[in-house]
């Protein structure tokens, strides 16, 4: 009798239940950089999305002999030409993507203009120039401009404009770029956010 209870308060000791584990929320663990890096990412979202009400609301009244800032499409490039090469693309790419979705793109090529204007612009300029304010906006002017004359190009092209409106896509890039001593600081004070991206 005495050895059956000793067995048993050994098989109980030996095979005692794990302790019950806590759920997955506790298991997760997000470092100080990656709470800042997504803190960033977060903020240039809004700050793309404040940027698309305004110019749907605000800026689309504002017409200058036909023409009208194209706001969303500077921030998305300014953003882009502050981040390394991939990172700024796939937000380019991400950003066109909730552009086009919105309705206010241009059209479905937009989608890929965006992105491919932003790598191929940034490639050259960590290749070829210095890090600094006027490389950024140099950068980002353009590129813009090189996606004004596409979508310029793309109109014609489908019969929504006329060869005589070509002006017109140079003054939306010139209002466009009116944006930029308001978009620059905030993006370059969101971009400091987690430390730097890029160092040469």
């Amino acid at each position: 009798m005495r050895g059956k209870a000793m067995a048993k308060k050994r098989r109980d000791r030996d095979f005692r239940p794990d302790k019950p584990q806590g759920s997955l929320l506790d298991k997760l663990y997000i470092t100080k950089q990656q709470r800042e890096t997504l803190l960033k990412w977060t903020l240039y979202g809004v700050l793309t999305l404040l940027c698309l009400v305004i110019q749907d609301t605000f800026l689309s009244g504002i017409w200058v002999f036909g023409a009208s800032p194209d706001l969303v499409p500077m921030v998305i490039l300014l953003i882009g030409m502050m981040q390394s090469t991939e990172a700024g693309a796939t937000f380019a790419l991400c950003a066109a993507l909730f552009y086009y979705h919105a309705g206010s793109a241009p059209g479905a090529f937009a989608v890929a203009a965006l992105p491919l204007l932003e790598f191929a612009l940034s490639a050259f300029r960590q290749s070829y120039l210095r890090k600094s304010i006027g490389a950024t906006v140099f950068s980002a002017a353009s590129a813009l401009i090189l996606y004004e004359f596409l979508v310029f190009f793309v109109s014609l092209v489908m019969g929504r404009t006329y060869l005589s409106r070509f002006p017109v896509a140079i003054l939306t890039w010139l209002m466009s770029l009116l944006a930029i001593p308001v978009l620059y600081p905030v993006c370059r004070a969101i971009d400091r956010i987690g430390g730097e991206t890029w160092r040469e």
